[in-house]
């Protein structure tokens, strides 16, 4: 498993803000756990590259956004706001060594934080930050590689990756609050409703990683047979991220391996 993640720029309290109020931000403390997290993903069996910062884009540690990198091809996006429109093409050459690289056009709009993957088919968040071009785009890309494009509404959160995650190729973790769960064809673990962000997980190897300060959603995880480890992002969840934003993972052979 190949884990590409973004050292956190200096100008990270400084990027967009949607569903939260803008906060102070330590980023000595942010960067020491994105450091853990690094390390928590190379103990889980990932092959961890940390790109520099990029100072002048605040969010460009979220890098999961810029791309799907599926096992033929990557899709590289354009991003829903103005101020992230720069991230994709300052980190294509990286994906490029392991897949060939596919943009969607100009005026589709999608990130990657709206895309959740259940083995062959593709559950696409209609968002603020991904519109139904950009999912029609990403259709054109993917459907003639065998997967099924399948768009879902979301509500009240940033992105799909916010309401729901993938546990296992046949089982999602829920906020039933942002999205009907009925639109998923996979079982469905509910969060507690305490603890509404807790559906951000990071699938990888053997393991789930959850979001730390939440407990009985950890709970309920391990009760339906996962393994799970909690990481603390509380500071990078400030600046409205979250455990899967902070990487874009995918299988180093899944397409044709490093250039």
């Amino acid at each position: 498993m190949i884990a590409l993640t973004r050292e956190p720029s200096a100008s990270l309290p400084h990027g967009e803000r949607t569903f939260r109020a803008r906060e102070p931000i330590d980023l000595a403390v942010a960067a020491r756990q994105h450091e853990e997290y690094r390390r928590v993903l190379s103990e889980c069996g990932a092959r961890v590259t940390a790109l520099p910062a990029i100072d002048d884009l605040p969010d460009a540690v979220f890098i999961e956004d810029v791309a799907l990198v599926l096992d033929e091809v990557a899709i590289l996006f354009h991003m829903g706001v103005t101020s992230r429109r720069e991230e994709p093409a300052r980190t294509a050459a990286e994906i490029a060594r392991w897949r060939e690289v596919v943009t969607l056009p100009e005026g589709a709009r999608a990130e990657g934080g709206d895309v959740v993957r259940l083995g062959r088919t593709l559950y696409v968040g209609r968002t603020g930050r991904t519109d139904g071009r950009g999912i029609a785009a990403l259709g054109a890309v993917a459907t003639p590689r065998g997967y099924r494009v399948v768009p879902v509404q979301v509500q009240g959160c940033l992105h799909l990756k916010s309401a729901c995650t993938a546990l296992d190729d046949d089982s999602l973790l829920v906020n039933p609050a942002w999205v009907d769960v009925a639109a998923f064809e996979a079982r469905t673990i509910a969060v507690d409703p305490g603890e509404p962000d807790a559906a951000n997980t990071v699938r990888i190897g053997s393991s789930v990683l959850l979001q730390a300060g939440c407990p009985r959603t950890l709970e309920r995880v391990v009760a339906a047979g996962f393994a799970a480890r909690v990481v603390d992002v509380g500071e990078l969840a400030k600046a409205e991220g979250s455990l899967t934003c902070l990487s874009l993972l995918f299988e180093e052979n899944g397409g044709r391996g490093a250039g």
